[in-house]
């Protein structure tokens, strides 16, 4: 075994090492969230606010692809993050190809999840610092919830070098996150669209805010399609950003 000094301890073990720390925090934090029934109760899909949540959110990106010339039926489409696939199905019903869609997550448990749920799409355990996938092999790759929850900065930096690595030129980056910090969940951090395009520098960007406040538009119940879209029309009342990131 060697054994360096410590000034002279290579950055690549040191970071090596931070990115294990980090690694280890986020997989504790998303099985505290399984264990809290998240999943099943908070983000339910039967809810009639989650289910508008996600269709306000598909409509503006199909809309937003089709209008930088991207195909959904014709595109190889990488999700980082996949957890149980329900994004990637989202995208399935929407025209990409079973086929053309691969998943990574970090847990093992999320995708014996998603293997179970979803058995014809491709899903692997991989950190998405070190994809395990040749050069500009997708042309989109989808990014949701992921970096608001990645507290270590050099560790969201190499992800995005990552995504970059493995998207084609003119291909596109979909992404959707927080904008604003949850005071009642200190694991998740808001990203800002300063800082998207920080993560992003050479892509050309097309990034707004979306989705009510969670907590709010899951109470509005038989109201929700009257509702809804009056208060996604109140800026102060959205909490995430989408984008496509095209890369140039």
């Amino acid at each position: 075994m060697i054994r360096y000094p410590p000034q002279k301890v290579p950055t690549f073990l040191l970071q090596e090492q931070i990115d294990n720390i980090e690694s280890r925090r986020i997989a504790d934090v998303y099985r505290g969230y399984h264990d809290a029934g998240h999943g099943a109760g908070k983000w339910s899909r039967g809810n009639p606010g989650n289910a508008a949540i996600i269709r306000e959110r598909m409509d503006i990106i199909r809309r937003m692809l089709a209008g930088v010339g991207l195909d959904l039926a014709a595109v190889r489409v990488l999700e980082i993050g996949c957890g149980g696939g329900s994004v990637m199905q989202d995208f399935v019903t929407a025209g990409v190809q079973v086929h053309r869609i691969t998943g990574v997550d970090l847990l093992d448990d999320r995708i014996a999840e998603a293997k179970e749920r979803h058995p014809d799409f491709d899903v692997r355990t991989a950190n998405a610092t070190a994809l395990p996938f040749e050069d500009t092999t997708f042309d989109v790759v989808l990014i949701f919830t992921v970096f608001s929850s990645i507290l270590d900065e050099s560790m969201r930096v190499r992800m995005a070098l990552e995504t970059d690595r493995v998207l084609r030129r003119g291909g596109a980056v979909v992404w959707y996150d927080f904008r604003v910090n949850n005071p009642a969940n200190p694991n998740v951090r808001g990203i800002s669209v300063k800082s998207v395009r920080s993560y992003f520098p050479n892509y050309s960007h097309s990034i707004r805010s979306v989705t009510v406040f969670p907590h709010l538009a899951r109470r509005l119940g038989p109201l929700t399609r009257m509702l809804y879209p009056f208060l996604s029309s109140i800026p102060f009342l959205r909490t995430h950003l989408v984008g496509v990131l095209v890369k140039g």
